[in-house]
């Protein structure tokens, strides 16, 4: 009777890891999301106006030629926020967060999957190893990841109270 009593419970733990799991990676996923949001609009932020100001030096100085001193200043700003743009790597960055992001959804969708489906039926030793191995993918992928700013966390956690990676399906069933 005992043992029947511990198994019941060494599965529950198991469930709650699995739940734990789910709920970090979501979370570390909606992070990294706004992470790429924010460097992808940093790059156009910074992209977009460095153009226009080399365009806008390059038309001064052909056009007019008492438009040297307006032609250097617009060059000089273009190449500053094109130095800035090189520097922060704003396009590899949001690529590096949105890939972080898709491994932390893989990871929430396995851990849903474990626990929902895998589980009922895994002898115990089973499920603990399926529970270890995606546990060092979380955390595997928590060391690759770059850690998120302050603003994308307040973000991701305002989406999710909003619902977001809420399924209709779960909505509806009882």
């Amino acid at each position: 009777m005992t043992a029947g009593i511990g198994a019941d419970a060494r599965r529950r733990a198991i469930h709650t890891e699995f739940r734990r799991l789910e709920e970090s990676a979501t979370y570390s996923a909606q992070t990294q999301f706004e992470e790429a949001k924010r460097w992808r609009a940093l790059h156009w932020a910074l992209g977009v106006p460095a153009t226009l100001l080399a365009a806008v030096a390059g038309t001064t100085a052909l056009v007019e030629s008492s438009g040297a001193t307006a032609a250097g200043i617009l060059a000089l700003l273009s190449a500053g926020l094109g130095a800035v743009l090189t520097t922060v790597n704003a396009p590899q960055r949001a690529g590096q967060a949105a890939a972080s992001a898709n491994a932390y959804l893989e990871i929430q969708t396995a851990a849903r999957q474990h626990r929902e489906i895998d589980l009922p039926d895994w002898p115990h030793a089973e499920a603990r190893e399926a529970l270890a191995s995606l546990t060092a993918r979380r955390d595997e992928q928590n060391s690759k990841a770059d850690v998120p700013s302050r603003r994308a966390y307040r973000k991701a956690q305002a989406n999710m109270r909003m619902g977001a990676q809420t399924y209709a399906v779960d909505e509806n069933a009882g």
